[in-house]
């Protein structure tokens, strides 16, 4: 476990003999549980760790100057039993007061409940399950960047548009990767479109030959990939060998995060429509806060996992100021109450189900002859709004929702 003391601040201030700004404000301890060394760890991993750092900084220079805050970090090994045990150690034996990113939906799914449990707030950036608001939702819980439906209401219909009727699902075999293919499958169907088939493949899969040799077969019009990091990016690079664009069908992938696009570069990518969050050049605001991230992180511009860390981390601190109190409940409350202003989110709001909606937004990667630069990557084609781009309130089968 990683910890980085960030108080230097109060500390300041009280060795100058006056009274911090920050001694009406508690201590916080903040800690970021995600993928730090396997196939998510390019989308969230360590740029998760400095994007919720920089969210510290910016706090600790405006709404929550003179407070203690610390920062924990820890490998979840995408294992709901190792996140979860960590979770448990963090909230009984450390002190840790929220939990954020939580890539992967098992591990997400398992620290949901240990942190309803306990009162504490837990922030998802990195899961995409839709569980997280609605059967399994918590009032502490909030689901903050992307999720199975935001990621199929654009890039599924888009595929549809330009004659994609029918889909064969390649699926990774785990919470994630099920729920992604439920929520595709099921706009598909909503659309006037057909499922013709599926199969799954385990979570780190080096070879696809076999389930591209049964998408291919089957005829289909569009072959999605469900799954996302390392594997989708084997699959989009072995479904280009494999000939499966060539030949006639189209290639959707329904989790694409711009680590993965500079893994595949732009002769392989090109071309591929996705649905995305957060993207480094889409104003001048998110420019100038990629361009602090990239030095603080090997020069890497920010997947939307990293950005919703950082705005995440950003409003919970800034309710625990406005609050004055770390307590879980009071808190999330407050995180309700204040407006989501950052240089991330656009048109955010959070709702009774702790969906934190906001602007998605349809990209296209471009060629190698339309990219002005190494980051130069994708071309937006439309914007989802906010209220259109998530599940509706209306359909949730969250507790806290009240039906009218």
């Amino acid at each position: 476990m990683n910890k980085f003391t960030v108080s230097a601040t109060a500390a300041l201030c009280m060795g100058l003999g006056g009274i911090a700004h920050g001694a009406d404000k508690p201590p916080v301890t903040i800690g970021v549980l995600t993928d730090m060394s396997g196939t998510y760890a390019s989308m969230g991993g360590p740029g998760s760790v400095v994007a919720a750092q920089l969210a510290i900084d910016d706090c600790l220079a405006a709404e929550c100057k003179g407070m203690k805050i610390d920062l924990v970090s820890a490998d979840n090994q995408n294992k709901a039993d190792v996140g979860a045990a960590k979770a448990r150690e963090w909230f009984d034996r450390d002190g840790v007061d929220a939990i954020a990113d939580l890539t992967n939906s098992a591990v997400a799914l398992a620290v949901q409940a240990i942190a309803k449990e306990k009162d504490k707030v837990v922030m998802f950036s990195g899961p995409a399950t839709t569980g997280l608001t609605n059967d399994q939702c918590s009032p502490v819980g909030f689901h903050w960047m992307f999720d199975v439906y935001s990621q199929s209401v654009g890039g599924v219909k888009a595929m549809i548009d330009k004659g994609g009727k029918s889909w064969y699902f390649i699926t990774v075999d785990y919470a994630f990767g099920h729920s992604l293919e439920k929520g595709a499958a099921g706009m598909v169907k909503k659309l006037g479109g057909t499922v013709v088939g599926s199969v799954l493949h385990p979570l780190n899969t080096s070879d696809f030959a076999s389930y591209l040799l049964q998408a291919q077969s089957s005829k289909a019009d569009v072959v999605a990939l469900a799954d996302g990091g390392g594997d989708v990016v084997n699959a989009i690079k072995q479904a280009r060998e494999f000939g499966i664009v060539a030949g006639g069908q189209r290639l959707a992938a329904l989790l694409v995060f711009l680590s993965d696009l500079r893994a595949l570069g732009l002769q392989t990518a090109q071309g591929l429509s996705y649905v995305d969050g957060f993207y480094w050049d889409f104003d001048d605001a998110s420019r100038k806060w990629s361009a602090r991230f990239a030095e603080k992180f090997e020069n890497k511009k920010p997947t939307m996992t990293q950005a919703g860390v950082y705005s995440s981390v950003l409003h919970y601190l800034k309710s625990v100021a406005a609050s004055g109190s770390v307590e879980g409940k009071v808190v999330a409350d407050q995180m309700r109450q204040i407006p989501i202003k950052d240089p991330i989110m656009h048109n955010a709001s959070i709702r009774a189900d702790g969906r934190v909606i906001h602007d998605m937004y349809l990209y296209e990667v471009k060629t190698p002859e339309e990219s002005k630069g190494e980051w130069d990557m994708s071309k937006l084609l439309a914007t989802i709004p906010a209220a259109d781009a998530f599940q509706p309130l209306s359909e949730s089968t969250c507790p806290l929702v009240k039906k009218s």
